[in-house]
């Protein structure tokens, strides 16, 4: 019960992450010049959890929290996730958003959120949001296939959000896209990462078979590919006047 309602607790946007600043790219596709219909912001969530979540952001995720204390594997798989997401709007976002994650956790008081805040001023690590989630999400008590889960919703919950904070949406609009990606991060998460199978699989598919991860423990593997929305987030870095930071 405890876990679930850390889950909660973690996964709320009142919790001050800072992600309330950062669209994902939305705010770049609504400046399109075409209205956005329900239909665009569900395809655009979408193609954001299959192409670019389920390949980079949740292995990154899920490397980091098996790494949670080992500084030099976290490094890498920060380094890793830096090359691996092109888009400099989408670079720097990540990057905010996980340092502002980390000073949260380390006013909270969150085994090792102190010492990975040192090691981001020391330019030791760039602090992008999946690894800093990995670690702590970790530290905290949550299980390695739960935040997998939250990082998959918050993911898809900030995009509806900011689609009806743009005024692109309605609410009851945002919520049928949202419920729509729920259904495919419920199959996406049963699959098995790029180059790592979710630990406590079984929680949410007992029959499905153990798949043997790969094991390339210097880097990961990661995969991204959302070019019309990274395009786009592009084109809205350079506005005059912006709603969000990306």
């Amino acid at each position: 019960m405890l876990t679930q309602l850390l889950m909660l607790q973690h996964a709320d946007t009142a919790f001050p992450s800072g992600g309330f600043a950062f669209s994902n790219g939305i705010e770049g596709l609504a400046g399109l010049g075409q209205p956005m219909t329900p239909m665009d912001l569900a395809n655009a969530i979408a193609a954001s959890l299959r192409h670019r979540w389920a390949g980079a952001d949740r292995v990154a995720l899920i490397r980091a929290f098996r790494a949670h204390d080992d500084d030099d594997r976290l490094a890498r798989i920060d380094t890793a996730f830096e090359a691996a997401t092109l888009a400099e709007p989408m670079r720097a976002g990540s990057k905010r958003n996980g340092q502002s994650l980390l000073a949260a956790h380390a006013r909270l008081g969150t085994p090792g959120a102190a010492h990975l805040r040192e090691r981001l001023r020391n330019g030791q690590l760039h602090g992008h949001l999946p690894v800093v989630q990995g670690a702590l999400w970790r530290a905290v008590g949550i299980k390695e296939c739960d935040a997998a889960l939250m990082s998959g919703y918050q993911t898809a919950s900030s995009m509806t959000a900011a689609a009806v904070r743009l005024g692109q949406i309605g609410a009851i609009e945002a919520q049928r896209a949202l419920f729509s990606a729920l259904a495919l991060l419920a199959d996406i998460i049963q699959q098995p990462a790029d180059d790592v199978n979710l630990q406590d699989r079984q929680t949410i598919e007992p029959e499905a078979e153990a798949v043997e991860p790969r094991r390339t423990e210097d880097a990961p593997i990661l995969t991204s590919f959302i070019p019309y929305i990274e395009i786009a987030a592009m084109r809205h870095a350079a506005a005059d006047l912006r709603l969000f930071a990306n």
